[in-house]
């Protein structure tokens, strides 16, 4: 049950409703690691992997606020010349990544391609080679087992990534405080398989959402569905 998210948690939804109200006439667009009370006040939500393609298919002068991560959103209006909103909020794990460690593991490796996700800093994300969501990146990698590899997101994705190319070399990007797993997320490690199972053969514990916030929550959703279906995505 504490199992949360630092992302979810750096918006919260009564000051981010407030934020709304402020601006009339915008079009929010959130992320989909908010709390469902965010997505209650939230017109389409976006993964990293359609967010590009939803915020484009929007017109050029549309007035969008989008959270709550302010580094996914710097990057989507870089690559879409946007001028986006955006709420000041981050994940714990990508805001960690150090820029000068990843300057040193590039010289030591200068044939390494540098993988990083678009929660990561700006400054990250120029050192990257490859932009995007876990499951890009692992497709990329998985496409090119030859190369090796500098990853800059979450940690957990470089099990897959190994057991997808075991003969690959995969570097996780470290962070800044070399003495902590901050390229892990506390609250991911709190799941496991044995919670995981007992969930499934006891149906608990349950988490339980107030039905006007679900009602409210849902249709956010289905109109990402709904857009990304005419995209052909």
């Amino acid at each position: 049950m504490a199992a949360g998210c630092s992302l979810a948690d750096s918006c919260p939804a009564d000051k981010f409703s407030q934020f709304v109200k402020e601006h009339s006439g915008y079009t929010v667009i959130s992320y989909v690691n908010t709390t469902a009370a965010v997505k209650a006040v939230t017109d389409v939500v976006v993964t990293s992997t359609n967010a590009k393609q939803i915020v484009e298919s929007f017109p050029k002068d549309e007035k969008i606020i989008f959270g709550p991560d302010r580094n996914l959103g710097n990057y989507i209006n870089s690559v879409t010349g946007r001028n986006m909103l955006l709420w000041n909020g981050a994940c714990h794990v990508h805001e960690e990544f150090s820029v000068e460690k990843i300057v040193e593991i590039k010289q030591q490796h200068p044939d390494a391609v540098v993988l990083a996700h678009p929660e990561c800093k700006s400054t990250v994300l120029k050192l990257a080679d490859v932009v995007g969501s876990t499951a890009a990146l692992l497709k990329y990698a998985v496409a090119h087992p030859e190369k090796n590899y500098i990853v800059a997101t979450e940690s957990g994705i470089l099990h897959e990534m190994r057991k997808q190319c075991p003969q690959t070399t995969f570097i996780p990007a470290p962070p800044n405080d070399s003495t902590c797993a901050c390229n892990e997320c506390g609250y991911m490690r709190l799941n496991t398989l044995e919670k995981l199972y007992d969930c499934l053969k006891n149906e608990s514990p349950e988490i339980k959402v107030d039905a006007e916030i679900a009602e409210k929550a849902v249709k956010p959703i289905k109109r990402m569905l709904e857009i990304s279906a005419q995209l052909g995505l």
